[in-house]
């Protein structure tokens, strides 16, 4: 099986937005009920491939996740502080293609300059949370009840790597 982690381009709007679209349907990683359009999708992604902040995963030439940074806040005092988005589709779990995606986005923010890393994950996503340890994200804090999903309330561990 061929994986090839690549920079995002505007062709791939599609396949990241139908990543993007079942997580927000049937997971508390993306905490808002409304799927995007392909409209929003590409406008999305634009705005990642401006800045140069959103790849790739290819499995045998298809699309089987992505990832990004951006912003953290909006305000300038945040400006050196991205935070990070991983996804992988379903059925392509267990490749080790979140490892070779969050690698990619370090780089990419340690490349440009940038100060830290921010990850804000579901509490009781495990899996993502063993993720960022491996990259030596630290816990910084858990925000209990910080999102309402599924009827439940969701607590938010938030999780920084320093990069320089």
């Amino acid at each position: 099986m061929g994986v090839t982690v690549r920079p995002a381009r505007p062709g791939d709007a599609e396949a990241i937005r139908t990543i993007r679209n079942h997580a927000i349907e049937r997971s508390t990683a993306l905490w808002t009920d409304t799927p995007q359009t392909a409209d929003e999708g590409s406008a999305w992604l634009a705005a990642h491939l401006e800045r140069g902040s959103a790849f790739v995963a290819e499995v045998d030439g298809e699309v089987a996740g992505f990832a990004v940074y951006g912003p953290w806040r909006a305000l300038d005092g945040y400006r050196h502080t991205v935070e990070d988005s991983v996804y992988v589709r379903e059925d392509r779990h267990g490749l080790g293609l979140g490892s070779a995606l969050l690698d990619a986005l370090v780089t990419s923010a340690r490349e440009a300059g940038h100060h830290s890393v921010i990850a804000g994950i579901e509490a009781e996503n495990a899996a993502s949370i063993r993720l960022h340890e491996r990259f030596g994200f630290e816990h910084v804090g858990t925000v209990r009840e910080a999102g309402l999903k599924f009827g439940r309330w969701l607590d938010l561990t938030l999780m920084r790597l320093p990069l320089d």
